[in-house]
C-alpha cells in the first residue's frame, strides 16, 4: 500500500513538474508555429497553387527532420547530459570546460571568448522573441479584418511595455498559471492540426526525409533562403538546456517528447493539409486552422503564449546576467530576488530597460513578424553552434565519451549548425545585422572588462605586501589594538589589503581580531553551506576565510557571517566594522583609449558594499589609487 501511495506522489510530482516546464521552458519554441511554416513557403517562392503544394510538402520534411535532428536528438538526448551539477545553460557549459583545463593552458581564452558570444547571442535572442511573438500572435486580427492591421504595432507596444513593468514583481506568482495555460496551448495546436490532417492524410508523406532533400535540390537559388527560414521552428530549442536546473532533466524531457513535440508536430502537418486543400489560406495558416467561433478565444490564447515565451526569454536574460557577475565576465550589478522559494528567479533592472528599449525599437522599425523572422535566425543558430562546440570539448575532451561514436555525432551536429547558421547569414543586411551588433558589442565589453581586470589584479599584487611579510612586521612592534572585529573584504587572502595598510597608516590602530574574508565564486551552481567557509587561524589574532557561493546563487556576507558566529567566532554584528576598498583606477598614457571602456565600466559598477549586503552603518570604504 505504502509503494502504490509513493508511487503516485512521485507520479503526480513527475506530472506537475513536466506541467511546470511546459511554461518556462517550451513557451519560445511553441509559439514558432504562428509564423514557421508561413515564411519558410513564402522564401521558397512559391506562387499559385502547385507550387504552394509542392512547397508545403518539402518544407514540412526539412521542419520535421530539423525537430528531431536539432532538438530531440542534439539537445534532448546528447546535449542535456552536459550539466553542471543539474545546472545548464551557455555559461554552465562555460565553467565545466574552464574547470577542466590549466590555468594557464591556451585553450581557455578561445573557451571564453565562446562562453561571451553564446551569451551575448542570447541576449540578442532576448529582444528579437519578444518582439517577433507578441506581433505575430496580435497580426491574428487581421484575419478578424483586414482594417485592423493599423492597431497591430500599437497593440503589440502596450503589450510589451506591460510585460516590461511586471518583470519587476517576479514570475513567482504567474509562473503557477504559465503550465496551465501552456498545456491548455499545445493541446489546442494538435486538435487545430488534427482536424485538418484527418481531412488531407496526404500531407504525412512529408514526413520522409528525402522529400526535403529532393526539394532544396529542386530549388537550389532559393535554398538558402528556405534554411533559413526552417530554423525559425527550432527557435526555443535551445531553452530545454538553458532551464534544465528549474525542472530537472527528465521532466523537461518528458514534456518534449509525450507533448510539445508531437503538438508542434500535428499543428504543422494542419497547416500544411490546409494549404494542400486552400492554397489561398497561405496570407495566415496558422489562424486559418481555427473554425470562426473559436478565432477570438485562438487570438486570446496566442497573445498568452506569446507573453509567457516573453517572459521566459527575458527572466533568462537576468540568469545569464546573473552568472555572467558571478564568473567575472561583466561588472557588479544589482541583482533583486523575486522569490523566497526559488533561488534562479531574478530581477535586474538595467537589463530590463535595456531589453525594453531594444523590443519597442525592433516593434517600431520592422513593423510586422516576417520583416523581424530574418533577424530571428541568426542570434539563433549562432547560440546553438557554441553549444555544439562547447559540449564537444566537454564531453570528447573532459568526460571521455568514445571519439569514435561521438566525433561523427558532433561533427555532424556542428556541420547542421553551421548550415543553419551559414543560411541566415546571408540575411545579414534584412535584420540579421541586429543580434550580430548585440553579440558583438556584449562579447567587447566582456572581453575588455576580463583582460582590464586581470591588469587591474596585477597592478595591485605589483604594490602589494605579502601577508606574510605584514605579520613580521607586527612581530617587532605592533600597534595599539583597539576593540571589537574588523573584516577587510580582500580579493587574495595571501596578501595584505590596501584598506588594511591604509587604516593602519592614517589611523595607527588595529581591532582586537582581524578577519581577511575573499569571496569565490565556485564553478558549480550552489554550495551547500558546510562546504561555504574555510577558516585559516594566522597569528596576532589575524584569521584568513575563504567564502564559496556558486555562480548561480548571490554573495551575502551577513550569512557568511552567521555561519562563521555558528562556526567558532563568538561576536555581535555591533562589534563588526567592514572594510572595503574603494579604487580610483586611471590608465597609463600607453594604454589610455582602449583600456578606457574598462575604465568606464569600474566607476560605474555597483560597489562592493552594496554587491556583498554590507550594512551601511558598519561599512568603511576606503579609496586607493591604481594605474593600468
Amino acid at each position: 500500500m505504502s509503494n502504490h501511495h509513493h508511487s503516485n506522489a512521485s507520479t503526480g510530482a513527475t506530472a506537475a513538474l513536466i506541467i511546470g516546464a511546459l511554461g518556462v521552458v517550451f513557451g519560445d519554441i511553441g509559439t514558432s508555429p504562428l509564423y514557421a511554416l508561413k515564411v519558410s513557403v513564402e522564401a521558397s517562392g512559391a506562387k499559385g497553387g502547385p507550387e504552394i503544394m509542392q512547397a508545403v510538402f518539402g518544407i514540412l520534411s526539412l521542419i520535421t527532420w530539423a525537430l528531431i535532428l536539432v532538438v530531440t536528438i542534439k539537445y534532448v538526448f546528447i546535449i542535456m547530459r552536459a550539466d553542471n551539477r543539474g545546472e545548464g545553460g551557455i555559461f554552465a557549459l562555460t565553467a565545466l570546460v574552464l574547470e577542466a583545463l590549466h590555468k594557464d593552458s591556451k585553450y581557455r581564452w578561445p573557451v571564453t571568448i565562446a562562453g561571451a558570444l553564446g551569451a551575448g547571442l542570447f541576449f540578442g535572442d532576448s529582444m528579437i522573441t519578444p518582439a517577433i511573438s507578441v506581433l505575430s500572435a496580435v497580426e491574428g486580427l487581421k484575419v478578424l479584418s483586414p482594417d485592423l492591421d493599423k492597431y497591430v504595432v500599437a497593440i503589440s507596444l502596450v503589450l510589451i511595455t506591460g510585460l516590461f513593468a511586471v518583470e519587476r514583481f517576479g514570475t513567482d506568482l504567474i509562473g503557477k498559471v504559465f503550465g496551465p495555460v501552456m498545456l491548455i496551448w499545445f493541446l489546442s495546436l494538435a486538435v487545430l492540426g488534427l482536424r485538418e490532417i484527418v481531412v488531407a492524410p496526404s500531407i504525412l508523406a512529408a514526413l520522409n526525409p528525402l522529400t526535403g532533400l529532393l526539394f532544396l535540390q529542386a530549388h537550389a537559388v532559393e535554398s538558402v533562403a528556405i534554411i533559413g527560414a526552417v530554423v525559425l521552428a527550432v527557435t526555443g530549442g535551445e531553452a530545454l538546456y538553458a532551464d534544465m536546473g528549474h525542472f530537472g532533466r527528465e521532466p523537461i524531457q518528458k514534456a518534449w517528447l509525450w507533448v510539445a513535440f508531437p503538438s508542434l508536430l500535428l499543428n504543422y502537418f494542419g497547416q500544411g493539409a490546409l494549404l494542400l486543400r486552400d492554397p489561398a489560406a497561405l496570407d495566415n495558416p496558422f489562424y486559418r486552422l481555427a473554425p470562426e467561433w473559436a478565432l477570438i478565444p485562438l487570438l486570446f490564447l496566442a497573445a498568452m503564449a506569446t507573453i509567457i515565451a516573453s517572459q521566459a526569454v527575458i527572466s533568462g536574460a537576468f540568469s545569464i546576467t546573473t552568472q555572467a557577475v558571478q564568473l567575472g565576465f561583466i561588472p557588479r550589478m544589482l541583482v533583486k530576488h523575486t522569490s523566497v522559494e526559488e533561488i534562479g528567479q531574478v530581477y535586474v533592472s538595467k537589463v530590463n530597460i535595456f531589453l525594453l528599449v531594444g523590443v519597442v525599437v525592433l516593434v517600431l522599425g520592422f513593423k510586422n513578424s516576417d520583416n523581424l523572422a530574418s533577424a530571428y535566425g541568426v542570434s539563433v543558430t549562432g547560440a546553438m553552434l557554441t553549444n555544439t562546440v562547447l559540449a564537444a570539448c566537454y564531453m570528447i575532451g573532459v568526460k571521455k565519451w568514445s571519439k569514435l561514436l561521438f566525433f561523427p555525432i558532433f561533427a555532424g551536429l556542428f556541420a547542421l549548425d553551421c548550415v543553419f547558421l551559414g543560411a541566415n547569414l546571408f540575411k545579414f543586411f534584412d535584420g540579421g545585422w541586429l543580434p550580430v551588433s548585440v553579440a558583438g558589442t556584449l562579447l567587447a565589453v566582456m572581453i575588455c572588462w576580463i583582460i582590464g581586470r586581470d591588469r587591474l589584479l596585477k597592478a595591485r599584487w605589483a604594490n602589494s605586501i605579502p601577508l606574510e611579510e605584514f605579520l613580521d612586521t607586527l612581530d617587532k612592534s605592533e600597534p595599539h589594538r583597539v576593540k571589537g572585529t574588523a573584516i577587510f573584504m580582500v580579493p587574495h587572502s595571501h596578501i595584505a589589503p590596501v584598506s588594511l595598510l591604509h587604516n593602519l597608516k592614517h589611523n595607527q590602530v588595529l581591532h582586537q581580531r582581524v578577519i581577511l574574508m575573499n569571496v569565490e565564486t565556485a564553478n558549480m551552481p550552489f554550495v551547500p553551506d558546510e562546504e561555504r567557509i574555510t577558516i585559516e587561524h594566522l597569528r596576532h589574532n589575524f584569521h584568513s576565510v575563504s567564502v564559496r557561493h556558486g555562480y548561480m546563487e548571490e554573495p551575502h556576507i551577513l550569512r557568511a557571517v552567521a555561519l562563521l558566529r555558528a562556526r567558532e567566532f563568538h561576536f555581535s554584528l555591533m562589534e563588526i566594522s567592514f572594510f572595503v576598498g574603494k579604487e580610483r583606477v586611471v590608465s597609463k598614457a600607453s594604454s589610455a583609449l582602449w583600456m578606457a571602456p574598462f575604465i568606464y565600466l569600474h566607476r560605474t559598477m555597483q560597489s562592493a558594499t552594496e554587491y556583498f549586503k554590507i550594512p551601511y552603518d558598519h561599512a568603511i570604504e576606503i579609496g586607493g589609487h591604481v594605474e593600468i
